[in-house]
C-alpha cells in the first residue's frame, strides 16, 4: 500500500500556476502610473482671425444664416444672394465656378459647426477643390 500512496503524491496537477502573470501584471500598472502624468496631452493652436488671408479672385459665396438655409453669390459689387436648396448646392456651384474659382462658406456664430461641415463635406465631395471659410477679420482675435 505504501507503494500505490507515494505514487499518487508524485502525480502532476493539472492547474495553471497564475501567481507568475500577475506579478507582471502588477508590475506594468506600477510602470504606467508612475509614466502617465509625465505625458503631455497634445495641444493645438488654432489660427487667429487676424491672421486670415485676402482671396485674390472673386469667390463664390455660400451662406448658412442662423435657421440653416442655404444662399449662394458670386461676390462682386451689386450682387445679391439667392436661396438655394441643400440637395440642389453642388450643381449651383458648378454652374457658376470654373475650375479655379475659390469657394466661401460663411455660416452664422449659431449655426451648429456640424451643418457646416456637412456643407463643406458635399461640396469637397463634388470636386470642389478651392474651399475655406470666411472669416470676420475685423474683429478682435481672442485666445
Amino acid at each position: 500500500m505504501t507503494s500505490l500512496s507515494s505514487r499518487r503524491s508524485r502525480r502532476m496537477k493539472n492547474d495553471i500556476n497564475v501567481v507568475p502573470y500577475i506579478d507582471v501584471m502588477l508590475v506594468l500598472l506600477v510602470i504606467f502610473m508612475v509614466t502617465a502624468p509625465m505625458i503631455t496631452p497634445g495641444q493645438i493652436e488654432l489660427p487667429s482671425v487676424g491672421t486670415a488671408s485676402d482671396v485674390p479672385v472673386q469667390p463664390i459665396e455660400v451662406q448658412i444664416d442662423e435657421q440653416g438655409a442655404i444662399a449662394l453669390r458670386v461676390r462682386e459689387g451689386g450682387a445679391s444672394f439667392r436661396p438655394v436648396d441643400k440637395a440642389n448646392l453642388l450643381a449651383e456651384v458648378r454652374a457658376v465656378a470654373t475650375a479655379d474659382t475659390p469657394v466661401v462658406i460663411s455660416a452664422d456664430g449659431k449655426v451648429p459647426y456640424e451643418s457646416v461641415m456637412q456643407v463643406m463635406d458635399q461640396l469637397r465631395n463634388g470636386g470642389i477643390g478651392k474651399l475655406g471659410l470666411l472669416v470676420n477679420q475685423n474683429a478682435p482675435a481672442t485666445r
